[in-house]
């Protein structure tokens, strides 16, 4: 029997919406139409596309997975005219059981199913809890091309005693090609992670392997795309771009007893150029997928807010940003200039709203209750707060979203203020500390993604970047008067939260025993105020909210000595061989 000698394969980089099951089936019929123009044999959509990724326990309800079997079923019938089958992620119910599935859909039919072995239980992740755990399977056929389907995580994980080795099944029961559907999210330098996991399946198996992650935002997640194919060599057979949708077909020649390929290679975007990319397309979806017409924000003349300026510009135009400066007594004239040439840059809609009657307002209401009591920090909070009420008044009234903008730096330590500058719908530098804050300023008077909406060249002044930063709610107050210096704040915060590294490695490094202690409290402390903050975009390995989950009532305090070592000594024989005895 002839084997087939050409093979095409169409990859739909494609960005879902959760729970838009009609939405989602249409941009899968979609690709399968360029698909088909293109002589395609197989398209290939992301993990669980027709719910979008992740649908969270939307997924367990029977009226989601029935409409999401419905059109599965619809997209299956339309392939019984010939063209290109088609490989989507979909949930799918079987003996009582809800898994994370692959459908094949090709003749008209469901041609094979493919459950996700290896469910993902950490940082983002949190199938174990929605998905029943399939069995490692072989491959499906594919006009003559025995195609193998392993999950995202089923590539992942290393050799454990929970670990089932789909790869290698694959590989034993006749794979011909790996084709990896993913839901993976960005993290910086996450790239690098992503080859050298499928370098090491590839040199395991002997097998090329495609790698399709989906692109959008998600809540708090954003999905990069940045999809590849590695030749059996390891070689860079084709690179797609990241942050953007893209559909590519490539085409497979048999060479021997394997497949090889070769296409178009995108440059990817690293470092601060992705996180930004990943800032701006995470608030993007988030105003988009959630209806919102447009989006409103503070403009102080701070470099935090001219940064979420930027990033509201470039995701969604300057005709859908508004900015609003709320100056009192203490904004110095400075700021306003620096705010105005900042929202001209932008082209964005501009108003000056004075807050000073609203403050002085409240004052008076207060003064009996506060009569006797010094002024303190809840005077300056009323500054806040009044600016908070105000720019949640507008969003009331127009429909548009707050843009909160507020960094990670102070939402570790708590320096913002509940109900005022921590006002909003979404944050898109939440997981972005203070010291990247002014990189990525700096960035984006140089550069922006191509995808961007926003006028290039310089759009945030200079004197905004280049002037100590400052709340503004007394006079001549700047941060560094309530915080160390944000070199050593950053440094702390990121050994501190990324790391979790103990206080006694973090003076060991350096560091001041006094400013760790006072910063390691504050950190705990503000655990009440991040429940209560916006979502906002995660950037790094470990952001507040989906990653760190720690509990707002908690006494426990690391003293900064070293980490005594277990005395085991105090381990009875019979605490030794408990897990012995069980596993007899």
């Amino acid at each position: 029997m002839n084997k087939t000698a050409e093979f095409r394969i169409t990859l739909a980089q494609l960005n879902p919406t959760v729970g838009d099951v009609s939405g989602n089936a249409s941009k899968a019929r979609a690709a399968r139409d360029k698909a088909q123009a293109d002589g395609a044999d197989l398209v290939v959509l992301p993990e669980l596309f027709i719910t979008g990724y992740p649908p969270e326990d939307l997924v367990l309800k029977p009226a989601f997975q029935a409409a999401c079997r419905e059109a599965v079923e619809a997209l299956a019938r339309e392939t019984a005219g010939g063209g290109p089958a088609v490989l989507i992620g979909t949930p799918w119910v079987e003996d009582g059981k809800l898994y994370n599935a692959c459908a094949l859909l090709d003749g008209g039919r469901i041609a094979a199913l493919r459950f996700k072995a290896n469910l993902p239980n950490y940082g983002v992740f949190d199938e174990k809890r929605l998905f029943a755990r399939g069995p490692a399977s072989g491959p499906v056929t594919v006009k003559g091309v025995r195609v193998g389907v392993p999950i995202c995580e089923d590539i992942w994980l290393e050799e454990s005693e929970d670990y089932e080795n789909v790869v290698e099944c694959l590989a034993e029961t006749g794979a011909e090609i790996l084709v990896v559907p993913n839901g993976s999210p960005y993290a910086r330098d996450k790239n690098d992670l992503r080859l050298s996991i499928v370098v090491a399946r590839v040199t395991e198996s002997g097998l090329p392997m495609v790698y399709l992650n989906q692109i959008g935002g998600q809540d708090e997640l954003v999905f990069d795309g940045a999809s590849f194919v590695l030749n059996a060599d390891l070689s860079v057979a084709a690179q797609l771009p990241c942050f953007e949708e893209n559909i590519t077909t490539l085409t497979w020649r048999r060479e021997g007893d394997g497949w090889r390929c070769s296409g178009p290679v995108a440059p990817l975007l690293e470092g601060d150029k992705g996180d930004y990319a990943a800032c701006v397309l995470g608030l993007r979806d988030y105003v988009r997928k959630n209806g919102f017409p447009g989006v409103l924000l503070g403009v102080s003349g701070g470099i935090d807010s001219a940064l979420c300026a930027a990033i509201a510009v470039d995701a969604l135009g300057a005709d859908k940003v508004r900015g609003i400066m709320l100056p009192f007594k203490y904004t110095a004239q400075i700021s306003l200039d620096d705010a105005a040439k900042l929202t001209r840059a932008l082209g964005i809609h501009y108003e000056v709203l004075p807050i000073a009657d609203a403050v002085n307002g409240f004052e008076k209401i207060l003064a009996v209750p506060f009569a006797g009591l010094a002024r303190d920090i809840t005077e300056e909070n009323l500054q806040a707060r009044t600016r908070g009420t105000l720019l949640m008044a507008l969003s009331n009234k127009t429909g548009a979203m707050v843009v909160t903008t507020g960094n990670k730096s102070e939402m570790s330590v708590g320096y913002a203020t509940l109900y005022g500058d921590m006002n909003g719908g979404f944050n898109p530098i939440k997981d972005i500390y203070k010291t990247e804050v002014f990189r990525l300023s700096d960035l984006r008077n140089s550069w922006k993604p191509d995808f961007a909406l926003g006028p290039s060249g310089e759009v945030i002044p200079p004197s905004i970047i280049t002037r100590p930063p400052t709340a503004e709610l007394r006079e001549n107050q700047t941060d560094q008067d309530s915080l160390p210096p944000y070199e050593v704040l950053d440094g702390i915060l990121e050994r501190l939260v990324e790391r979790e590294q103990p206080l006694a490695e973090i003076i060991a490094a350096g560091f001041d025993r006094d400013v760790v202690t006072r910063i390691d409290r504050l950190l705990y402390v503000a655990e009440y105020k991040r429940r209560q903050a916006a979502p906002g975009v995660k950037v790094t390995e470990k952001n507040f909210g989906r990653d760190r989950r720690y509990p707002i009532t908690n006494r426990f305090r690391d003293n900064g000595k070293p980490l005594p070592k277990p005395d085991d000594a105090l381990l009875s024989r019979a605490g030794k061989v408990s897990a012995e005895a069980f596993d007899g």
